[in-house]
C-alpha cells in the first residue's frame, strides 16, 4: 500500500478522554469533563428548536451553498455573500487551506505552543513547519516575520491563542499584516472570538478589504454550544474564497448544523449569559491561583492554562479517578501546565477544591 511517507511520522490529534470511558474505568457515577473547551451551559434553546424542526428533512442533502446561513452571516458581518466558506468544524477548514496552499518545498509559520491542527495539516502536505517560540504566552510577531521567506505559504495566528488564552492587540496585528509579503496567506483563527472582552482586540473583518491575503476563521463550537454539530466558517477576499471552493467537500455542512447555526446567531441572550458566566468562572480560577501562588496565563477564552509547579501528568492522574477530566500536554515545553475548561460555577468550585487537596498534599 502506497501512503505518503510523512504519514509515518505524524501523531494524530488526541482528543480528551470521553466521560463514559472514565466512568467505567474508575466506577464513577458522575464525571465532569473540563478538557475540550465545550460550552458547559449547553446550546441555545433557539438552536435546539431549529434542530428538532430540521430532523424531518434529513433524508435530503443539505444546501451545499449554505445559502440561508451565508445570508445571515453576510448581514451580521457586513460582508458580501461570496466572502464566506463553510466547513465541518474549523479543523476541516485548516486542512482545506493547507491542502490548497502547502506542498513539499513550501513552509508554514506559527507559534511553537498553539493549536496542534496547524502542524498536523502541514505535515500531511509534506511542508516544512517553522515554529516561533511564544513570548510570555503571546505570539512573537516580529519573530514570525523573520521566519517568513519566499517559500512560505501560510502563517497561522491563533487569537486568542489555544492553549494560553492570550490575545494580540489591534495595533500590533495591523502593523504585522502590513509587513507580511502578499504571497503569504495569514490565517487569524478566532475560535474564541465571542469570549474576548478587551478594547484593543482587533476587529479583523475591517482588514479584509485592505489585505486580500487574510483569512478569518470562526466557529459555532465554542460560545454557541454547537460542538457536536461541527460547523465553522472562514471569511476572506472573494477571489481567495473562490479559489478554495474546489477543495471543499460537497455538502460538508449538514442540514441540521446549518439550521441550528442560523438560529443560534439570533439568540443573543444565550451568548451573553454563557460569556458572562465564563468570565465569572475565570475569576474563580484567578482567585485560586493567587491564593496558592500558582502562575497562570490571563485568558480571553473559555479555558485557563495553569502551571502547578509539578508534573501536569501528576495533576491529571490525581484528578481523573476523582471524576475530573482536564487537558495535559497541550503546552509543549511547559510540562507542569494543565489546561482547564471553564465550567459552571459549581463545576469550577468542585475541581478547585480537588486541586486544593492535591496541592495541600504536596506540602
Amino acid at each position: 500500500m502506497r501512503l505518503k511517507e510523512q504519514l509515518r511520522s505524524i501523531s494524530p490529534y488526541q482528543p480528551g478522554k470521553p466521560i463514559e470511558e472514565v466512568k467505567k474505568e474508575f466506577g464513577l457515577e458522575k464525571v465532569i469533563k473540563l478538557a475540550s473547551n465545550e460550552n458547559p451551559f449547553g446550546s441555545s434553546p433557539k438552536a435546539i428548536e431549529a434542530m428538532n424542526a430540521a430532523i424531518k428533512d434529513v433524508a435530503v442533502y443539505p444546501d451545499g451553498h449554505a445559502t440561508e446561513l451565508r445570508q445571515a452571516l453576510s448581514h451580521l458581518h457586513g460582508l458580501s455573500e461570496d466572502q464566506f466558506i463553510f466547513s465541518n468544524g474549523l479543523d476541516e477548514l485548516i486542512h482545506m487551506l493547507s491542502h490548497s496552499i502547502l506542498e513539499k518545498g513550501s513552509n508554514t509559520v506559527t507559534a511553537d505552543i498553539t493549536f496542534s491542527s496547524y502542524k498536523i495539516a502541514a505535515q500531511i502536505e509534506g511542508a516544512e513547519i517553522k515554529e516561533v517560540p511564544l513570548i510570555k504566552g503571546r505570539f512573537d510577531l516580529q519573530g514570525i516575520l523573520e521566519a517568513i521567506d519566499e517559500n512560505t505559504g501560510i502563517v497561522w495566528i491563533c487569537n486568542p491563542n489555544n492553549p494560553t488564552g492570550d490575545i494580540l492587540y489591534k495595533d500590533e496585528f495591523e502593523i504585522f499584516l502590513e509587513k507580511v509579503p502578499p504571497h503569504v496567506v495569514v490565517v487569524s483563527d478566532e475560535a474564541y472570538y465571542e469570549y474576548v472582552a478587551h478594547k484593543d482586540y482587533p476587529d479583523t473583518i475591517k482588514y479584509l478589504e485592505r489585505f486580500p491575503n487574510l483569512v478569518i476563521m470562526r466557529t459555532f463550537s465554542k460560545a454557541y454550544g454547537l460542538a457536536g454539530l461541527r460547523i465553522g466558517y472562514g471569511m476572506a477576499d472573494a477571489n481567495l474564497i473562490k479559489a478554495l471552493e474546489p477543495v471543499r467537500q460537497p455538502f460538508n455542512a449538514s442540514r441540521i448544523a446549518q439550521k441550528a447555526a442560523i438560529a443560534a446567531l439570533d439568540d443573543h441572550a444565550f451568548i451573553d449569559m454563557a460569556v458572562q458566566k465564563t468570565h465569572e468562572g475565570l475569576d474563580q480560577y484567578y482567585t485560586f491561583c493567587e491564593e496558592y501562588g500558582l502562575h497562570y496565563f490571563q485568558s480571553y477564552a473559555n479555558f485557563i492554562l495553569i502551571d502547578f509547579n509539578t508534573s501536569g501528568e501528576e495533576v491529571f492522574n490525581y484528578l481523573l479517578p476523582r471524576g475530573f477530566i482536564v487537558r495535559v500536554g497541550v503546552a509543549k515545553g511547559m510540562p507542569n501546565t494543565v489546561r482547564i475548561t471553564i465550567g459552571s460555577k459549581e463545576e469550577n468550585e468542585a475541581i478547585i477544591n480537588c486541586l486544593k487537596g492535591f496541592l495541600d498534599e504536596q506540602k
